[in-house]
This record gives structure tokens, sequence and C-alpha cells, in this order.
């Protein structure tokens, strides 16, 4: 029996405010993170995504108590990434109030922080973000076309993303949140080929990200392979029963939903 597909708004947190962008660039303030947190819950999101778009040491203790106050009063799974390093983080995030947390760049710095996470708090606690842009004139060619970037999306690594999603599941990687550099804010509708290689690659479920812009976007991730649909924009700057017509969209496709 196919799992219900999971509707994830997501919160790029930003010295305590939800900041919402195009291609990671031109960031513009999106409201509270709490109040957003709060309309979701009740609006019918299955989890909450909060990425700390700077992850600076500056409001490392602000996004802490985003989390603790989100925590305290929205009762869906809530995942929070952004500077998480190692065990040390993670273990932080959990006793604020995280389900899960997401690692990135710390991760493509030394993939042995995926393994020993996941030793200390079982698969389900990790997800990996991977921030994928196709190559580009002048870069190094990988084998999927699609290479993994850091930093926000501004630093190319040169590593083939599909191979890296693979070998982050091999490690024990709960699951895979495939964000599309090249997607992300242009409301243009998700990367249906990067979801379908990272698909093909892992067996764990992927969480596609970066495109959204209208309900009838979604059930083409899903039938490209992904478990789970994240959004920004679409829900922050849409109708408030954005989330329900996006379940419907993906109902109405022949997908099962929660």
């Amino acid at each position: 029996m196919a799992v219900a597909v999971r509707v994830i708004p997501c919160l790029d947190v930003d010295a305590g405010r939800v900041v919402k962008g195009v291609n990671f660039e031109g960031l513009r303030d999106a409201g509270d993170p709490v109040e957003l947190a709060h309309r979701y819950d009740n609006g019918g999101a299955d989890e909450l995504t909060f990425l700390d778009v700077t992850a600076s040491s500056g409001n490392r203790e602000t996004t802490f108590d985003v989390v603790r106050r989100t925590a305290e009063e929205v009762f869906i799974p809530l995942t929070v990434g952004g500077g998480v390093r190692g065990v040390a983080e993670v273990d932080k995030l959990l006793r604020f109030g995280a389900d899960k947390a997401s690692i990135n760049t710390a991760a493509v710095a030394r993939p042995d922080v995926i393994d020993e996470i996941t030793r200390h708090f079982g698969s389900q606690v990790l997800v990996l973000s991977v921030d994928a842009r196709r190559t580009r004139e002048g870069d190094e060619p990988t084998s999927s076309g699609f290479e993994v970037t850091t930093h926000g999306g501004r630093t190319g690594t040169g590593i083939d993303a599909v191979a890296w999603a693979k070998e982050a599941a091999d490690r024990g990687v709960g699951e895979i949140l495939l964000n599309s550099i090249d997607a992300d804010g242009t409301k243009d509708g998700f990367d249906l080929e990067l979801i379908r290689l990272v698909r093909a690659a892992v067996n764990i479920p992927i969480i596609a990200s970066g495109g959204a812009g209208v309900p009838a976007h979604f059930p083409p991730a899903v039938e490209a392979g992904a478990d789970a649909v994240l959004a920004a924009s679409v829900f922050h700057f849409g109708p408030d029963d954005m989330i329900a017509q996006v379940k419907a969209a993906i109902r109405d496709a022949g997908f099962e939903v929660r």
C-alpha cells in the first residue's frame, strides 16, 4: 500500500522572520514564523520545515527561540535546518522541540557526520537537504548533469547531486529534501527530471522542493517519485485554503494524501 503524500510548508527564517526570494536571492519579508506556523497547522499541513537561510552565529539563538515557541503551540512534526554541524546541534534542536534536523553544508564537508548523527539519534531524525542545480557552462560536468551546492545555493561543489543523495541514503539518512536551485521561487513547477533521477537512485523518502506556483504543479512531482511536496511562496502569498487546494489536486490525480 502506498504511503500517503505529505504536504509541507517551508519557512525560510532569517533573524527571526520568514523570508522568501527567487533562486535563493532577493529575499523579502513574509511574516512571523510562529503566526505562519499556526496558520499552516490550522490549514491542514502535515509537517513544517524551518530553514535558517543565513545560519550565522548572530541569529542562531533567535532560531532556537523560534523553534521553542512554535513547538509549544503547533502539534505537527517540525524539521529544522541551517547551521546543523553535528550531534550537539541536533541534540539542542530536539530539546527545543524539533522532531527532525536537516543538514546540508556540514555533511558535504564531512560526510561521516551523517553516520554519527544517525547512530546517536536514529535515521528518522535526520533529513539531508540537497541543494541541486544543473551544471553550468564552464563547470566540471557531473554524470547526472546536476551538482550539489552549499551556502544557500551560492557555492558550487562539483559533486554529483544524484550520487551524493545515494551515498547519504547508504549512510543511513532518513529522508532527502531535494531542493532545485534553478526552480526555487520561480513558480514554474518542480524540476521533474531531478526528482526522477534521485528517485531511481534511493529507496528512502524524497521531499520535492522548488518551483511550485499553483496546485497543478504538485501532482507531477508525486508522479515523478516524490513522497512529500514542500513549498514556500505558494503558501505564504496564496489564499488561506492553498494547502487544501494542493491536497485536492494530488487526490484528484489519483494519489493518497493525508
